[in-house]
């Protein structure tokens, strides 16, 4: 299982909403995606939305890079050691943001 959050600065809002539709209206193979979050949530600095899927067997990765019309995306593996998860583990497509780690200092790890 992987995680992307794609981040947007408010400005990039609209941007972030139709990518976030072409991803619902596609058929793409994705397990999940969330809905918008217009602030600041857990270790993301920015505002982002988040889409779950399996593997990158279908290209989704390839995807995201074409569509993400300039905004950053954290691609990052789910395990149980968060913080390697969001740092080590991560992949970035455009500019690497901030990721607040000290969220992960409690959390479980192997």
């Amino acid at each position: 299982m992987y995680h992307a959050h794609i981040y947007f600065d408010l400005t990039q809002q609209p941007i972030a909403e139709q990518i976030y539709q072409q991803i619902k209206l596609s058929r793409i193979d994705v397990t999940s995606i969330f809905p918008l979050v217009n602030r600041r949530v857990g270790p993301h600095d920015k505002p982002m939305f988040e889409v779950h899927f399996n593997d990158n067997q279908y290209g989704f990765i390839e995807w995201l890079d074409q569509h993400r019309a300039g905004l950053s995306v954290l691609i990052h593996p789910v395990t149980s050691n968060a913080l390697a998860d969001h740092t080590s583990g991560a992949y970035w497509l455009g500019e690497e943001l901030a990721v607040h780690t000290e969220i992960f200092e409690n959390c479980e790890t192997d």
